[in-house]
């Protein structure tokens, strides 16, 4: 991935940390990294956020139900350090807890292009984010993730690694000065967690390597003897494209790469469609249909100044209950957990079928969570009924040439539905019941590529529905509008235009293994938490009235508009961006009955925010808002070819100048 991380509800508590940072970045600087010392103050940088919903951490030391603690897990600049990841020890805090938030903050100044960066406990991945996109005076984004998911985790030593590849020299000039910690505490009626994490990894950090696999080119499979007395096991999915894969849901057939090879360079294949698979022990145990994430220099990278895409800050990891698994799983022997990605294959007359492979690449990694018995029983029950047909796939397309015979336009449509059922009865400690997991997913796709291949359409909307017997359901929908044009002159000037809508609605309920949002609203003891964020004081006086929630219905759109330009002399990007975003509370007895809890209206016109509004039940937070912005500088067209400087190629540093994504 090159030109991409940030909490987004406080903007009030990164005002504080600018004034801070000016004073003690040096003091990030690892000896092994070590940089020049700034003899001038540094100037103000840009913030840059993420919109999300608000994330309470307490402050101080002690409270009535136990201590609070706050450890620093890394504090370290990240400059050549491909293949280099930072690593070190994390020793359980001197007290007990339940509940586990995270603060990741970052600041750089200088050239720079979005990275991928994935955290690790082990071999477990925990924490998978991007950076932000450069601005002249520098940039510093935080971001708050709870991670009270991993607690079997926290409970141990463990060897923290963080991968963020990242390369300075004389065209690529900003290090990240990174900090990392997490704040430990107890709070009543805290949810259950997995008593067992196991990693689908490559399981590389006794090498002190990160442990993503690669996909294809790597076969992304473990296999283990998981404890008996298990009684629920769900397995989150952690997958993004790379490189000629990080733009998939603009990708073409395979039998028309070559359309416009000759203006605007081959395409890249396998569709626009792509499916994340599980298998265990060689059967089809569930699916996700990725979310079309846009990395900071995504499409056009005005498009992110200072507000980033969605999730882009924090990938979002997919859920899948292998409980009907359990009678197989629970027997004692070696089971095989594996992780594929497929797109489609073409034959050229209009007919599709899975794909075994895609292009280059995928970042994938998987996490089994067990919920075990009390006792040591083992669990029995019927061999699972796995009923996985086929998808239903059609495509069509169609390609008109000019007055000279060359290709002119290609528009192509792809539409896939598929449908999962897994059933068993399993047998327990706590008795004999029915597991099933299902799942109904829909999705569809149109392309149009016109003027020789230099304007691209893309219109995609992904819907999907899945249920668990625990209680656990989840319904979510990606809308994706995109149209992008790109020019280049006989002097080699590059131009760029884009228009964007996009939407995530991602909707909870049940026993979900990841945190949904919801908890920091169902605080019923919030006397030690502190203002640390503006509406931090409001949301605990408004939980104190507030049911207890079993829903978490979250509705987000960004709209967006942005043009680049790239001389021989001179380069900027500027552009705007509005984000609304909506979070509701919902009980599953009565899930029509909404209530909304946490709103954003946000706006940003060339890099400054022109419009913050907040919402917490009602109650309207205006935002201080930054001064007007200036146009920033952006990379210089280097020569190379139009879809790489898009982004649309290599992830390695100078293949994709102003793209997202990344290696």
């Amino acid at each position: 991935m090159l030109p991409a991380i940030i909490n987004s509800h406080c903007l009030l508590c990164l005002y504080v940390f600018m004034l801070q940072w000016a004073a003690n970045a040096l003091s990030l600087q690892n000896p092994d990294h070590a940089l020049p010392k700034r003899q001038t103050p540094a100037p103000t940088p840009l913030v840059d956020f993420q919109v999300y919903e608000p994330v309470l951490t307490p402050s101080g030391t002690s409270d009535q139900y136990g201590c609070i603690y706050t450890q620093t897990l890394m504090s370290y600049v990240f400059s050549n350090s491909y293949g280099a990841p930072f690593v070190g020890e994390y020793t359980p805090p001197p007290c007990s807890f339940n509940r586990v938030t995270m603060n990741f903050t970052v600041t750089s100044q200088g050239r720079q292009f979005d990275r991928l960066g994935l955290m690790y406990l082990g071999d477990i991945e925990v924490f998978r984010t991007s950076t932000a996109e450069p601005s002249a005076n520098g940039i510093v984004w935080t971001y708050v993730k709870e991670m009270e998911q991993y607690n079997a985790l926290w409970e141990k030593d463990q060897k923290v690694i963080f991968d963020l590849g990242n390369i300075v020299n004389e065209v690529y000039t900003g290090p990240y000065y990174t900090t990392l910690t997490a704040t430990f505490f107890t709070i009543p009626n805290s949810r259950p967690t997995a008593d067992t994490i196991l990693p689908i990894s490559a399981e590389q950090s006794a090498e002190n390597k990160g442990s993503a696999f690669s996909v294809p080119g790597q076969n992304a499979s473990v296999s283990y003897t998981l404890p008996q007395n298990t009684e629920r096991a769900v397995i989150s999915l952690s997958a993004c494209g790379q490189a000629t894969e990080e733009f998939w849901y603009t990708n073409a057939f395979n039998s028309e790469v070559n359309t416009f090879e000759s203006t605007a360079g081959t395409l890249y294949g396998f569709s626009p469609f792509r499916e994340v698979q599980l298998l265990i022990d060689g059967q089809l145990a569930g699916v996700s249909w990725p979310f079309p994430i846009i990395f900071t220099g995504g499409i056009v990278p005005g498009f992110w100044r200072p507000i980033v895409g969605i999730d882009a800050f924090d990938l979002r990891q997919h859920e899948i209950d292998i409980s009907p698994f359990l009678p197989r799983l629970c027997d004692g022997e070696n089971h095989t957990f594996e992780i594929r990605v497929a797109g489609l294959n073409d034959d050229g007359a209009g007919h599709a079928t899975l794909s075994e492979v895609v292009g280059s690449y995928w970042v994938v990694t998987g996490t089994i969570f067990l919920f075990s018995a009390t006792n040591e029983s083992v669990t029995t029950g019927t061999s699972p009924s796995i009923d996985t047909p086929l998808p239903e796939i059609q495509i069509s397309s169609s390609i008109t040439t000019n007055s000279t015979g060359a290709n002119e336009t290609l528009t192509y449509n792809t539409a896939v539905t598929r449908d999962i059922a897994i059933t068993s009865t399993i047998k327990t400690a706590s008795g004999s019941k029915k597991a099933s997991w299902t799942q109904s997913l829909s999705y569809s796709n149109f392309n149009s590529l016109t003027d020789q291949g230099f304007v691209q359409l893309t219109i995609q909307n992904t819907t999907g529905s899945d249920l668990s017997s625990s209680g656990y359901a989840n319904t979510y929908s990606y809308p994706l509008d995109v149209n992008s044009s790109f020019s280049v002159d006989q002097q080699g000037e590059l131009g760029i235009n884009g228009t964007l809508s996009r939407g995530l609605d991602f909707n909870v309920f049940g026993p979900s293994v990841f945190p949904s949002g919801i908890q920091n609203f169902n605080i019923t003891t919030p006397s030690f938490f502190s203002p640390e964020g503006a509406l931090t004081p409001q949301l605990i006086q408004l939980s104190a009235s507030l049911p207890v929630f079993s829903g978490a219905l979250l509705t987000t759109t960004q709209t967006a508009s942005a043009e680049y330009f790239s001389g021989i002399n001179k380069s900027y990007s500027f552009g705007t961006t509005t984000q609304d975003f909506h979070f509701q509370g919902a009980q599953i007895n009565s899930p029509d009955e909404t209530y909304e809890l946490y709103e954003r209206h946000v706006m940003a016109i060339n890099s400054s925010v022109t419009v913050d509004e907040q919402t917490l039940a009602g109650e309207t937070f205006g935002i201080p808002v930054a001064q007007p912005g200036e146009n920033v500088p952006a990379p210089a067209f280097d020569g190379f070819s139009v879809r790489s400087l898009l982004g649309r190629g290599p992830g390695q540093p100078k293949a994709g100048l102003i793209g997202g994504g990344g290696s």
